[in-house]
């Protein structure tokens, strides 16, 4: 029998997923089988089309599969109502994109709020406005943005943008954060910044990270990495021994 510790925390089991165009058929997942564990940072890496961003969506329940399930925590959630399946966005995970999709009208602190209004109601919110503020604060601080917690999306760089989307993925503490093409729009050194982050998070923190990447060099950060192509997993790199060791101590600290 496999015990609690043992057991996924994220599992995409027979995903497959076409779209059509002018009535053809465009398969992008053709019958994907993976598994996440507590407390790893894993890469998902595939050329453009390999259906890698598609299967993040999937994981997300941004979008349903054909046919497949997927499973978080030990349940299935892909066949939820929307009103579960959103909440499991809102408070199970974070997610960041490539293109930050902050709300152009809001601060860096508003921003990374806006998990938490979206969550509660008026009176709710009311309620823990300077808690959640604090809060907020505190997860900006945390990837080194405090100073630019009044400054508009407009008024920041890319890098900046991309620290505040994922204050605002933190801000709900969630269980496992997925993150598609986290430097795909980023210089080397700013992107490198960012990847150093989400392993500080997963070192210090113990955050399980899904990432989605084109770039080997970035995958081979990981503590394990799946390989995408045409729609199919076709390769998986195990863990190192450093690295499955570093695995074994996230978990404890978890556990414990």
């Amino acid at each position: 029998m496999t015990s609690s510790s043992d057991m996924p925390i994220l599992e995409a089991r027979d995903i497959r997923k076409s779209y059509y165009k002018n009535q053809i058929e465009l398969p992008v997942l053709r019958g994907v089988d993976v598994a996440f564990h507590r407390g790893e940072l894993s890469a998902l890496v595939g050329r453009s089309g390999s259906g890698k961003s598609t299967l993040m969506h999937l994981l997300a329940t941004l979008d349903q599969p054909d046919s497949g399930e997927v499973w978080f925590n030990g349940k299935r959630i892909d066949n939820l109502s929307r009103r579960v399946r959103d909440s499991y966005r809102n408070q199970d995970i974070g997610i960041i994109f490539q293109f930050y999709h902050l709300l152009p009208e809001l601060t860096a602190l508003e921003n990374v709020l806006a998990p938490a209004m979206i969550s509660r109601s008026v009176l709710g919110y009311l309620r823990e406005r300077r808690s959640l503020a604090k809060r907020a604060e505190a997860m900006l601080d945390r990837v080194g943005l405090l100073e630019r917690r009044g400054h508009k999306p407009s008024e920041m760089s890319g890098g900046e943008m991309q620290r505040v989307a994922i204050a605002r993925s933190l801000m709900s503490e969630p269980q496992l954060l997925l993150a598609d093409e986290p430097t795909g729009n980023l210089d080397t050194e700013t992107g490198e910044s960012i990847l150093e982050l989400l392993q500080q998070l997963n070192n210090d923190d113990g955050l399980t990270i899904v990432m989605i990447t084109h770039d080997d060099a970035i995958a081979s950060r990981a503590d394990r990495c799946y390989r995408m192509q045409d729609g199919l997993l076709v390769d998986r790199l195990k863990d190192s021994p450093r690295k499955a060791s570093d695995n074994a101590n996230k978990a404890a600290r978890l556990i414990a």
